[in-house]
């Protein structure tokens, strides 16, 4: 018996873990697999959904391909032009080519598959406790994104709102708020593409936010892009919570955005005060009538349990360096921080591998 009451036999033991199958995780497993580690056998690839497509198969059915902000193909295998039909819903395009990716390189995903924590185990090997057993791993790939850890900010009088409050991560298309007045909170990109088709069938919108919003005039360079990603690597460095990548890109102005603005559907207000029961109001007088309130205010990491490893700074964040937790080499985050984008998440499978190998090459731990 271990320390956790976990029988030796009922602990399966492989090289690496990996932890979630979204665009991080499996860019990740492709690289562990033509580096000839075979699934199953030296890694396994964990995911908590009932069947591929990361986050991306949750998403509102009105987010079609062609409104996704800078989709990357995996690597190894285009997404290729036919497949992406702009005008399926994005959860089907990209759940149907994850699906095609997984069986192509033979990934073998266990699903669904719930971890619950990560913990030190003995011989200098990690426990991953999971509801299909745990799993005894020399190094640990974390891709659990942020979906699953929807933010609600707090409120006076939020809980004596009468009508509806819901978050992106419920978002159910704009149809349910046909006749209706809605608040919508949040100045990024689900936020904007919200209150636009909202405003298409709504009484009556408003838009609240906490800062003015930054709209990005003309193409998005590669030198703008280093600049963003440098931005949110900064605060993962020193052990901060990090930004998304998205949010310190600015907006985009694209032809449904110019055409808003010219509405005043994008006449924001500044971020309201409290909450009454109809509606919002602020400390100057000024009150709104809603019966929606919709908070497109983003996602935190999901990471809790990585909890028991202590790997958390007193910045409140995991220390990063490129893709290797700071305080535990075997532990690599991939889609964390400055990994976060599409294009970002391959490239951090790919270093996180690269590490792992040096790590396996040397000698384990005497038990």
């Amino acid at each position: 018996m271990n320390d956790f009451g976990e029988r030796e036999q009922d602990v399966r033991a492989v090289d690496v873990v990996v932890v979630g199958a979204g665009q991080a995780g499996l860019s990740g497993a492709y690289h562990l697999r033509r580096h000839g580690l075979e699934p199953d056998r030296d890694f396994v690839v964990l995911d908590h959904a009932a069947r591929p497509g990361g986050a991306w198969q949750f998403r509102w059915p009105s987010l079609t391909y062609g409104k996704v902000h800078g989709m990357h193909a995996l690597p190894g295998m285009e997404l290729t032009t036919g497949t992406a039909d702009d005008s399926r819903p994005s959860s089907e395009v990209i759940g149907a080519y994850f699906t095609a990716y997984e069986r192509r390189f033979g990934l073998h995903v266990h699903r669904p598959v719930d971890v619950s924590a990560v913990r030190e185990g003995d011989g200098g090997r990690l426990l991953v406790e999971t509801s299909e057993g745990t799993w005894s791993a020399r190094a640990l790939i974390n891709a659990t994104g942020t979906w699953d850890r929807p933010f609600w900010p707090r409120y006076p009088g939020q809980e004596t709102f009468r009508g509806r409050q819901l978050h992106t991560a419920n978002y159910p298309g704009p149809e349910e708020f046909a006749g209706l007045r809605v608040v919508v909170v949040g100045g990024g990109a689900s936020g904007t593409q919200h209150l636009m088709e909202i405003a298409e069938v709504a009484a009556d919108t408003t838009w609240v936010t906490r800062r003015p919003p930054v709209y990005r005039e003309g193409p998005f360079s590669e030198e703008r892009g280093r600049a963003a990603v440098a931005l949110v690597d900064e605060r993962v460095r020193l052990g901060l919570p990090p930004l998304s990548v998205v949010s310190v890109t600015g907006l985009p102005v694209n032809e449904a955005i110019v055409r808003a603005r010219e509405k005043g559907v994008l006449d924001r207000l500044p971020m309201f005060d409290r909450i009454t029961p109809d509606g919002v109001a602020w400390d100057d007088g000024r009150t709104v009538a809603a019966d929606v309130i919709l908070w497109a205010t983003g996602f935190r990491p999901a990471v809790d349990h990585l909890a028991p490893m202590g790997l958390r700074e007193r910045g409140g964040g995991i220390r990063v360096e490129e893709t290797r937790a700071v305080r535990d080499e075997r532990i690599h985050l991939v889609g964390y921080g400055p990994s976060a984008s599409t294009i970002g998440a391959n490239r951090a499978g790919r270093a996180a591998v690269r590490d792992i190998r040096r790590l396996l090459g040397r000698e384990p731990a005497s038990v």
